[in-house]
């Protein structure tokens, strides 16, 4: 089924250069199906040449006949032989203006032709075109000076009824029962206009509801209300604006499908699905649905709104045909306006600016009134609209567009004011026509913009007026821009009409036939204006700017980030954060990524060894439950501070959830019930009511109690069921993470006489996370795992975890026809990311300076959208390719996504973990469990992980990540990064044994290092590792101390000095060998580092950030630590002989903070504040109270909140209760028994706890041990020592002291 359309072209022209004629060619063949609204296919091949370069050759075809009013509908498939053209469709009456927006992937787009008359360039169509001439505009020339045409065309006939709506007839539809009730409505129809605003239909009934259809500001604007409630919260009202510069007079089609609340809005090829607000599913309408307009009512929303002035066909309304009622006149339209049949052409001519252009139209020479108006629109903030040079070089006139403000420059050379400067109006590169005029005479000049008043800007500045004989709109003549002038602004890109000069509208037809003026560059009765932020692309709540060229996404405050937004600028989930050494506190979280949801606020508790991620709600624990019977509840509502559907997000990732629940009863019966119905219940995830309670699972209406079997009343399952009249308490954790969160508790049972009843429910709990460790290891480079097609047609991210030991290997791959994705490592140092949209494959490359298939994780991350490309392999620099302004933008793939190799391709050998795609994590480990050959899962995380273990802690490899075993180390946390230390009051003191009394030297040998966890091992004695750091003010004291079963002792002193002192004795020496820091006082009060090392006879010292010194003990003496016996921290307290010299140490004692006290394998004060397999071995006088003031170096001041992207500033104070521990303060109030009995003990519980506190403030006021200040010299030029001089330079280092040195003994 084809027509077919030949030409042949004069090749006679006029003396001017111009055509003789146009020629049109007629159908040849009809098509074989009449009326059918879609095409098979269109060919077109097309020659041209020239012997004048400087014309333009209009050469078209009309596809149907007019008084039919049908047209042909065009569908992909054009080739073209010749040099440059571009296609333009017209559905219209006469040739003569037959240009319209092309037929190309964009309007300013071309088609590139071929060199000679042989060859055939096929170029596909983006889109189909229903249109009745096409004609082809020449763009470049070809050098054999001649001109030829040959175009086929294939295509169906196209056919329909038309309306033409003049801005004042409404056409109405009246129901025949005067009201009409839907629950189902499709209405569908096509439109065309040249205005901006105007109402498309719209219907109302007196229940409050309504649905209109109209343009405002050029877009579809699509209203609906369902039924609102003026005296409750139901608010129906719905509105969705889609589209952009629909005043363009091209045919749009518009279908709107309702089902009950359910919404799909389609213009053209894009689609909207949407729900109506309210809770109503039917629209009532009555007595009529108008087109065209609101009938005039009396209502001021009915004279407000403009009616629609433009073209309709093919309008249906629930399968009636409006459009042929109204030809067959069974409809009546208003008195007002006429309606017509034959859809009327505006008689506006648009004319098309590029970066080039230019418009010269003649003007009335040596007038004395210079007078201009014409409309624009444009995306650019500035450019040039209009030049004009006054008669007898009076000056000139100069109109741009700067910063979106229209502004008239008026250059006076005839006065002693060189220059007249006015601007008014803002905002006017956003895409809308805009009206100029600008008049000027002797001594006044105004400038008004879209004919508002208010808006004119007047001057009265000294002018003389006489106008030249030409003016410039849009841009200048080269020669003219480098000579004679200087331009203020680039050329203008946009759109001009209705072009006025001295109070003449300008026939641009004839000045396309140069008769008279000149062009360059322009496009006459088209504008080729494209909105770039329609459909907008910038995703997740950015703001789209455009220019001519481009677009532009604001992200700022949308917590993502990237070219449109697409990237979420928070980590997944709080495991993340713990890799990253965050440590617990608040933070922002995005489970999806790049998905649909919003990042949410949660504690991640990093105290213990599983990451806990805690979301809190507004209810207060134990809120009083009002008084209501079984016939009516009590229902308390829980708010979240995320969505249930952030929620979900976060319970389907982790791996364990929990809630505790409480129910604190007094004649309050919680789920049993006579006929076997509860009395409570709770509502969770999708809201499922559920009927179990804390302790217990679903399917079990029972309490904890009732499956532990310690109920009160052993004949029920929850101890509140007894219905005591005493106080009882049904709790306990709700861990079915599938039912979480609780959203709603609904309480039956509390309008009894008697009956109380509280509720507490805890904040949301969930450790680990499934997604972040979900892993699949490769077995060999054949084996690959397969998923569903990736759908990433504008946008689309992936990322991921590998480590391999190969170079080389296929990541992922989706194919198309031709489309296709891919990532893959090329080799042992490049990573590389390459696509096919449709316009030829593009490669982007990542080079590691170091070999990537080191068996350690690396992490993959790559993006595409329709601004650009990026890929980036760890921290990396960010590799980028733009994506080109015009051409293909959507990825269409079709085959299944391959993770691995595939079809005969390198494969990857190794593992890959933590693999999203567009905020999606692919299950790899339950793909591999059911493909043969494959494992889940990965080991080796230590390897990549384990230096995250810090200060000597071990890795140790779990299922899911790693963990740090800080057990023989001096700290404690998650990383072995957080410090353990003690304030010693003074006369306090620690004792470690290393060993039973009574044990040799030579038993001693059977224990290693020192540890009593370790006795198998020989022990070596020939070195030791001293590691602490200290603050005290009191001098001497002993800091270190450790003895022997013999006279073997080293010991760390401050001497009266201040000094640092240390003393080995090893046996073979008469006097210890002693080291001593005579330069630097030690008790100033701040924290000093000590780490000490001995191997044999050699001692490495390191005090603070000086450097290390060595010493060597003397050649008589032994290196043989022999039998150690205990160490001792504050004081010394030892059996047997003490050296003299120590002894003096012991009094008064040491005062001050201890902190991560290391000896070798040992952590004594570790021993004494953990319960560790050393703490039997620790004896402590006194009471040791932890504390990190003598912790070094110190820890520095929080990062602030600008530089610090997890960082909350604003905390609300609901969430300042929370992690909720159920463990603490669960104390029962209001008790049972309230005898005298106990009332006695309260009131004696209270007198000891007046007396213990009279005690400790006699004790604090005497003693004064509890706070610690130091005052040190102000300046460094009177600083005793250089650790005072750098102290007193540093006011950070200071203040953080001045915080740490505060202690509060109890």
């Amino acid at each position: 089924m084809s027509s077919v359309w030949k030409a042949e072209r004069d090749e006679n022209f006029l003396s001017d250069g111009l055509p003789e004629r146009q020629t049109f060619c007629r159908c040849v063949q009809e098509c074989c199906v009449v009326g059918e609204s879609r095409l098979q296919t269109t060919q077109t091949i097309l020659a041209f040449s020239a012997r004048h370069r400087q014309v333009p050759l209009l050469s078209g075809f009309q596809l149907g006949s007019a008084d039919r009013n049908t047209s042909r509908k065009l569908e992909k498939g054009a080739s073209i032989w010749g040099p440059a053209s571009r296609l333009v469709v017209a559905p219209l009456s006469t040739p003569r203006v037959a240009v319209r927006g092309p037929l190309a992937q964009s309007p300013s787009q071309a088609f590139p032709g071929n060199i000679n008359s042989d060859g055939v360039v096929r170029h596909d169509l983006q889109h189909v075109v229903i249109a009745r001439y096409v004609r082809i505009v020449p763009l470049d020339w070809n050098g054999e000076g001649r001109i030829g045409l040959r175009i086929e065309v294939y295509g169906c006939s196209y056919w329909a009824d038309v309306i033409n709506f003049d801005g004042h007839v409404v056409l109405p539809y009246r129901f025949r029962n005067k009201k009409m009730k839907t629950l189902k409505d499709v209405i569908a129809l096509k439109f065309k206009t040249s205005e901006s605003e105007g109402v498309i239909l719209h219907g109302e009934g007196q229940q409050g509801d309504y649905i209109t259809l109209e343009l405002k500001k050029a877009k579809l604007v699509f209203s609906l209300n369902l039924g609102s409630n003026q005296l409750g919260p139901i608010y129906g009202h719905t509105s969705v604006t889609t589209g952009s510069l629909l005043d363009d007079h091209h045919w749009h089609s518009v279908v709107i499908e309702r089902q009950g609340r359910s919404i799909n809005l389609t213009l053209d090829r894009g689609v909207q699905h949407f729900r109506t607000n309210g809770e109503f599913d039917y629209l009532d309408l009555d007595y009529e649905i108008t087109f065209g307009g609101i009938p005039f009512s009396g209502k001021p929303s009915s004279s407000s709104r403009k009616n629609f002035k433009g073209c309709m066909e093919s309008i249906n309304y629930n399968g009636i045909n409006i459009t042929d009622l109204a030809k067959r006149k069974k409809l009546e339209p208003s008195n007002v306006g006429n309606l017509s049949f034959s859809c009327v052409e505006p008689y506006t001519v648009p004319v098309f600016f590029n970066a080039t252009s230019y418009l010269e139209v003649p003007g009335r020479l040596d007038q004395d009134l210079f007078s201009v108006s014409f409309q624009f629109r444009t995306w650019n903030p500035n450019g040039l609209l209009l030049f004009s040079h006054f008669a007898d070089n009076l000056g000139n006139v100069e109109i741009d567009l700067t910063e979106s403000k229209v502004g008239v420059r008026i250059n006076v050379t005839q006065t002693k004011m060189s220059q007249i400067d006015i601007s008014s109006g803002s905002g006017l590169n956003d895409g809308q026509w805009h009206e100029v005029r600008f008049l000027a005479k002797e001594n006044f000049a105004v400038l008004t913009i879209d004919g508002d008043e208010a808006s004119a800007v007047r001057t009265n500045s000294p002018l003389q007026v006489k106008t030249g004989e030409k003016y410039f709109f849009g841009g200048f003549l080269n020669h003219m821009s480098n000579s004679s002038h200087s331009v203020l602004q680039p050329s203008f890109q946009g759109c001009m009409q209705l072009v006025q000069v001295d109070d003449q509208l300008v026939n641009l037809y004839e000045v396309a036939q140069r008769r008279p003026g000149s062009f360059a560059n322009v496009s006459i009765d088209m504008c080729a204006i494209i909105d770039r932020c329609v459909p907008n692309h910038c995703e997740h709540g950015g703001k789209c700017s455009q220019t001519w060229h481009s677009f532009q996404c604001a992200c700022e405050e949308t917590g993502y980030s990237g070219a449109t937004c697409h990237n979420s600028i928070y980590e997944p989930s709080c495991e993340a954060y713990k890799h990253l050494g965050q440590t617990s506190n608040y933070y922002w979280i995005d489970p999806d990524g790049s998905g649909p949801l919003g990042p949410l606020k949660v504690y991640c508790n990093m105290t213990e060894d599983k990451v806990w991620t805690i979301v809190s709600h507004d209810l207060q624990m134990q809120t009083t439950v009002a008084g209501y019977s079984p016939e009516k509840y009590s229902v308390t509502q829980l708010v979240y501070s995320a969505s249930m559907d952030q929620i979900s997000a976060v319970t389907s990732s982790a791996e364990h959830c929990e809630q505790y629940v409480s129910y604190f009863c007094k004649m309050s019966r919680l789920l049993n019930t006579p006929d076997g119905s509860p009395y409570t219940w709770w509502v969770g995830k999708a809201n499922e009511k559920h009927y179990y309670w804390g302790g217990s699972g679903p399917g079990i209406q029972k309490c904890a109690c009732g499956i532990e079997r310690n109920c009160t009343d052993p004949k029920y399952y929850c101890n509140c069921d007894a219905d005591y009249k005493q106080w009882r308490k049904d709790a306990g954790f709700l861990s079915y993470k599938d039912h979480l969160p609780v959203s709603q508790v609904v309480v039956g049972d509390t309008d009894r006489q008697g009956s109380e009843a509280k509720l507490s429910v805890g904040p949301l709990r969930c450790q680990g996370d499934r997604n972040y460790w979900n892993a699949a290891s490769f077995p060999n480079p054949s084996s690959y795992l397969h998923f569903s097609t990736f759908q990433g047609e504008t946008s689309a991210d992936i990322s991921f975890y590998f480590k391999t030991l190969i170079p080389r290997g296929v990541f992922l791959e989706n194919l198309g026809n031709t489309d296709f994705i891919k990532l893959e490592l090329k080799s042992a140092t490049e990573v590389s990311f390459s696509f096919d949209v449709g316009n030829g494959p593009v490669e982007i490359v990542v080079r590691s300076p170091s070999p990537l298939n080191d068996d350690q994780w690396h992490r993959v991350t790559a993006e595409r959208n329709v601004k650009q490309a990026s890929l980036q392999v760890d921290r990396l620099p960010q590799q980028v390719r733009k994506a080109p302004t015009e051409g293909h933008t959507r990825l269409e793939l079709y085959s299944q996504l391959f993770v691995g190799g595939a079809g005969g391709q390198q494969g990857f050998l190794g593992c890959i973990r933590s693999l999203r795609m567009n905020g999606v994590t692919l299950d790899l480990e339950e793909r591999a469990k059911v493909t043969s050959g494959f494992k889940s899962g990965c080991s080796g995380h230590c390897t990549s992980y384990g230096a995250n273990c810090e200060n000597g802690g071990r890795c140790l490899e779990k299922y899911h990540g790693y963990s740090c075993d800080c057990s023989n180390t001096a700290y404690d946390g998650t990383f072995c990064n957080k410090d353990v230390g003690a304030f010693f009051e003074e006369g306090m003191w620690l004792r470690y044994n290393f060993q039973a009394s009574g044990v040799s030297a030579k038993e001693s040998g059977s224990r290693s290092d020192m540890s009593p966890d370790q006795n198998n091992s020989p022990p070596d004695l020939t070195h030791e590792g001293i590691h602490f750091s200290f603050s005290t003010t009191k001098a001497p004291c002993i800091l270190l101390y450790v003895s022997s079963f013999t006279t073997d002792f080293l010991a760390v002193l401050i001497k009266p000095t201040g000094s640092l002192q240390i003393q080995y004795n090893l046996g073979g020496t008469r006097q210890p060998y002693n080291i001593d820091v005579d330069h630097r006082n030690m008790a100033n009060g701040q924290p000093h580092s000590v780490n000490i090392t001995r191997h044999e006879r050699t001692i490495i010292l390191k005090l603070d950030h000086y450097p290390s010194v060595s010493y060597h003990l003397p050649s008589s003496s032994d290196t043989l630590f022999n039998s150690p016996k205990s160490l001792f921290l504050g004081k010394v307290i030892e059996t047997g002989k003490i050296d003299q010299e120590i002894h003096k140490y012991n009094t008064p004692g040491f005062t001050g903070c201890l902190s991560r006290v290391q000896f070798n394998q040992i952590a004594p004060l570790k021993a004494a504040l953990r319960q560790t397999n050393a703490s039997a071995h620790v004896h402590i006088q006194g009471e040791l109270v932890e504390s990190n003031c003598g912790a070094s170096p110190l820890t520095l001041s929080p990062m602030s909140s600008a530089t610090d992207p997890w960082h909350l500033d604003h905390l609300d104070s609901a969430s300042a209760d929370f992690p909720y521990n159920p463990g603490q303060g669960q104390a029962i109030r209001n008790g049972v028994n309230r005898n005298s009995a106990i009332i006695g003990g309260v009131i004696a519980v209270v007198i000891f706890t007046i007396l213990c506190t009279l005690v400790f403030l006699i004790r604090y006021m005497f003693r004064h041990k509890g706070t610690y200040h130091t005052n040190e010299a102000k300046g460094a030029e009177s600083a005793e020592s250089a650790d005072a001089a750098i102290m007193n330079n540093d006011p950070n280092f200071t203040e953080t002291i001045d915080e740490s040195k505060k202690e509060w003994l109890i």
